[in-house]
This record gives C-alpha cells, sequence and structure tokens, in this order.
C-alpha cells in the first residue's frame, strides 16, 4: 500500500515538474516580459511592436476621456508647446525614402516650363478675342494683369510629386501655395471640364447626380495657377440628416479643408493643398466669368443678395442656389494637379465601392470573406495597392466619408504608386455616428502598414493627440473654425475603434500576418526640402 502511494506521488510530481517546465513558466515569463513593455496607460493592452532604431517601441492604445487614462506616466503628459510642431518632429515623421531615380518623379522641369509657356501663349490668344469681341459690341472688358512666374508655388507643387506622395514633408512650397490661394488675384472663373462634359447629356431624374452636376467652379490665379472652388453650403454645426442617403449629401467646403489636414497629420500627403477663401462672388466670379452658361446663372436675390446655382448645363434648370452675404461667400481652394495631357491619371473602381441605389447592397456588405477574392485578382494580388485601399480606409472612416466609389493614380508610376485622396467634400457629415462599415477594407483583410500603424499609435497620445494637432492645424486656416469642437472629439473616438480592429486581427492571426513592413527608417540628420533641391 505504502509503495503505491510513493509512486502515485512520485507520478503526479513528475506531471507537476513537467507542466509547470513547460506550460507554466513559459506563460509566466512571456506575461512578466510583456509587463515590462506595456504602455502604462493602456492596462488591456497586449500588443507590441517591433523597434524602429531610435524609436521607442510604442504601443496600442485604449486612452479614453476616463479619471483612470489621466494617471497616464508623466512622460506622456502634455508639457505644453505646440503639439504640431511636436508631432512634425517625431522620427515617425522624418522617415528617410528611398534616393528618387529620375522616372519616379512625376515631371522633369523642362517639361512642366513647356507645358506652362503653353498656358501663357493660349491666354494671350483668347485674351486678344475677347478684346476684339469686346471693341465690336462696345463692351469694357476688366484689365487683368497675369504674371509669368517660372517660380511660381503651384509649378513648384507639381515639380515635387514624386512615386511616394504628392509633396514633401517640408516642401516650403506648399505653405507658399495656400498662402496664394487665399490671397492671389482671380482673373478668370468658368466651369470645371466634368460639368463642360456634360453638355446637356444629364438627366435630373437620376437619383445619383453625375460628377459635373454638382456646385464648383474651376478659377484662374494670376500666375496662372488654377484652384476648384466649392462654396458653403451647409453650416458648421449642421450634421447630415438622418433620412440621407451618403449619395446625395451635401458637399462641404469645410470638409474638403480638413480632410487636407488630417491627410498631412497622418502623413499620407494624397490630398492636393486645400486653403479656405471669402470670395467675392460678383467682382471674383461673375465679373471675370466669360462663359455665358456661368454668367446666366447669375441672379440677385429678395434679400439683394448676389446668388448662383448649378445647372446640367442646356436642360435642367436650377439647383440649390448659393448666396453671397450679400457678396462675400466662404468656400475651399483645392490646387489643381497637372493637366492630364502632361500627367495622366486612371480612375478605377473602389473593390469596397457602395450600391449607389436605394436598396442594394455589393458583395462585400453581404461576404465577410470577400477580401480573399480580391486578394487573388489583378492588381491586388501584389505590391502596396491593397494596403495603400486600407490605408484610405481609415482616413475615410475618420472623416466618415461613405462616398468613396472610385480612386485615382498617377499613370506613370503603375501599380506601385500611391492613391488619390480627392473629392472629400461628403466627409464630416455626422460627429455623433461612426460609420464602422467604412473601415470593412481592414476588417475583412487585416492587413496595415507598419508605418500608418505606428503613426496611429502615436496619435492617440495625450502629448501628440489627434483632435489637438487637428486644431491646432485648422488654425492657421482664414476659415476657422474649420471643424466643431464636437467633429474633432469624434477623431479621436474613430481613432480608438481602428486601433481596436487591429488589436482583433492580431490576436485573431499574428502580428507577422498583419503588420506589413515598409520603408521605416527615421533619418539621423534629416533633409530639408530645400537641401534636396539644392543637392539635385
Amino acid at each position: 500500500m505504502r509503495r503505491d502511494r510513493f509512486l502515485l506521488a512520485a507520478t503526479l510530481g513528475a506531471l507537476f515538474s513537467a507542466d509547470f517546465y513547460f506550460i507554466l513558466l513559459p506563460k509566466l515569463q512571456s506575461r512578466r516580459h510583456r509587463a515590462a513593455n506595456s504602455c502604462s496607460c493602456s492596462p488591456d493592452s497586449n500588443l507590441s511592436l517591433p523597434r524602429l532604431e531610435a524609436l521607442a517601441t510604442p504601443h496600442l492604445s485604449n486612452w479614453t476621456h476616463t479619471p483612470q487614462s489621466s494617471a497616464a506616466s508623466t512622460s506622456e503628459l502634455d508639457d505644453g508647446g505646440s503639439k504640431l510642431q511636436r508631432l512634425f518632429s517625431h522620427p515617425l515623421y522624418n522617415i528617410q525614402t528611398p534616393e528618387l531615380k529620375p522616372e519616379e518623379k512625376l515631371l522633369q522641369a523642362k517639361q512642366l516650363m513647356e507645358y506652362y509657356r503653353r498656358k501663357v501663349s493660349h491666354w494671350e490668344r483668347r485674351k486678344k478675342l475677347y478684346e476684339e469681341a469686346a471693341t465690336l459690341t462696345n463692351i469694357s472688358l476688366m484689365e487683368q494683369k497675369m504674371t509669368y512666374d517660372p517660380n511660381a508655388s503651384w509649378l513648384r507643387f507639381h515639380l515635387g510629386i514624386d512615386r511616394y506622395a504628392l509633396y514633401a514633408r517640408d516642401d516650403p512650397a506648399i505653405l507658399q501655395l495656400l498662402t496664394d490661394m487665399q490671397n492671389m488675384t482671380i482673373v478668370s472663373a468658368d466651369y470645371t471640364q466634368d460639368e463642360k462634359a456634360l453638355k446637356g447629356a444629364c438627366d435630373c431624374t437620376q437619383v445619383v447626380k453625375p460628377s459635373g452636376h454638382h456646385l464648383k467652379l474651376a478659377l484662374k490665379m494670376s500666375n496662372f495657377g488654377k484652384a476648384m472652388f466649392k462654396p458653403m453650403r451647409q453650416q458648421r454645426d449642421e450634421e447630415t440628416p438622418g433620412d440621407f442617403f451618403y449619395f446625395v449629401d451635401f458637399q462641404r467646403h469645410n470638409a474638403e479643408i480638413a480632410a487636407f489636414h488630417l491627410d498631412r497629420i497622418l502623413d499620407f500627403r494624397r490630398v492636393p493643398p486645400v486653403a479656405g477663401r471669402r470670395v467675392n462672388v460678383s467682382g471674383e466670379v461673375l465679373h471675370v466669368a466669360h462663359n455665358e452658361d456661368l454668367r446666366a446663372v447669375f441672379f440677385t436675390s429678395p434679400a439683394n443678395n448676389t446668388c448662383f446655382f448649378a445647372k446640367c448645363l442646356y436642360v435642367c434648370k436650377t439647383e440649390y442656389a448659393v448666396c453671397g452675404g450679400p457678396d462675400l461667400l466662404e468656400g475651399s481652394l483645392s490646387a489643381y494637379l497637372p493637366g492630364l495631357t502632361v500627367a495622366p491619371r486612371l480612375s478605377i473602381p473602389n473593390p469596397w465601392k457602395r450600391s449607389y441605389t436605394f436598396s442594394g447592397r455589393e458583395e462585400w456588405e453581404v461576404n465577410p470573406f470577400y477580401c480573399d477574392s480580391v486578394k487573388q485578382a489583378y492588381p491586388y494580388n501584389s505590391g502596396n495597392r491593397l494596403l495603400n485601399i486600407i490605408d484610405m480606409s481609415i482616413f475615410d472612416f475618420l472623416i466618415g466619408n461613405m462616398d468613396r466609389h472610385h480612386y485615382e493614380i498617377f499613370t506613370k508610376f503603375g501599380d506601385e504608386g500611391f492613391l488619390l485622396h480627392l473629392d472629400n467634400a461628403r466627409g464630416f457629415g455626422k460627429h455623433s455616428h461612426d460609420e464602422m462599415s467604412i473601415l470593412a477594407p481592414l476588417s475583412q483583410c487585416c492587413m496595415i502598414k507598419r508605418s500608418t500603424l505606428l503613426r496611429l499609435q502615436l496619435l492617440a497620445r495625450p502629448r501628440f493627440r489627434l483632435s489637438d494637432v487637428m486644431r491646432e492645424s485648422l488654425d492657421g486656416d482664414p476659415l476657422r473654425p474649420v471643424l466643431t469642437e464636437p467633429h474633432l472629439l469624434a477623431l479621436d473616438r474613430r481613432l480608438q475603434k481602428v486601433l481596436r480592429a487591429v488589436q482583433r486581427c492580431v490576436r485573431r492571426l499574428g502580428q507577422d500576418q498583419v503588420i506589413t513592413k515598409d520603408f521605416t527608417r527615421p533619418t539621423e540628420n534629416p533633409q530639408s526640402a530645400t537641401q534636396r533641391e539644392h543637392n539635385r
């Protein structure tokens, strides 16, 4: 009996020792390792990322507006000063891109100057025709002085476009371009090309109107730069009505402005520069418009305000006029990209586009494994295209844009080029609602760029809080406040939901499967854009 008890005790001891050594001990070591590296402001966080050189390992943060979160470590507390400058000085915003080859630049200087000279010659010919016609009809024209400037900010913006982004992080031409759009003399106003392309073929009974149907104008500046003007259609404190479909929502000028600033803060740099401006619709639009169809839509309201409306050329009558007060009207000015003749672009349907009908649904909305088929299809079966789509979905989720039915790329850069984040006017419509379906590419594919994730994590920290840096960045626009406080706070809330979506993917599939490496080496001595230009 005693021997049996001894053998049983020995057997149980051996089993316990094996269990402790092979199972319990590794778990305890793993927990101790995670605790040593975990973020003190995130008790629930259990995801650590590979270290960057010269950069402390960030972790996913579940920061919220709670008393517990205010007990963050002293290194995370706000120590005053400009959060925006602090953000752009961070190593993640001084990442070294590969040395650019000539073919990785969108345009060469000689090519662009030839294009510029043709624009100048075309303007001079048109001006001469206008003057001759005015003389015959005894009409006086406003004298518009144009300046040929080979160092114009819009030219330098176009020259700075490469296969990675629309502009360099510290390119001084961008700040100058924003200033020019805010202040430079407007010498010409016309319909945009897509509105001209309708040529009366539009149908006002369509549920979803064509692109050219929306109210926007092409304005030319005195240095031959062009910008797209979208007037104010909705007050900042108004939310999109709950009964509105996403495809009939208002186009908001302040959404265009805010989207540019957010894109820059996320370090995507895929939205062309946008600035706010108060435009005199009489002196700066009507009096410089030579298109008779455009001039015909201006009228004076009963309140003695100057108004104009959009229309499908030759067919439709009016659609929701906008009015100055009595002449000044605020709107957004988006810098034009290089013309399609010198920089062709390709418009591609978004794999996660929505059904533009009242009741239809797309496959991705009903099939949780939809991404598996996308991954097998060209051009998403290799390269960065799918990862760029996921970047775009994160951007759209943060601004609340459900209207991303197409995206554009520069054909010169092929499949490895970045996606342009154009036409963001339907963002920032509802601060009280987070449309999780916009994140379908991320939640279904469970992939994200390492650099994108690290920046999102950084912006979730109190020292770099997304709402704070956005507020500071937007404060430099003449139309401040561009966003109301509820919209700014919604950015923080949505950012947390993006990070939680990544966490769920990592817990299910593992870091190696979810987080994709890209070039993320911080520069020891970052070169400014001026230095790079000098070296070239």
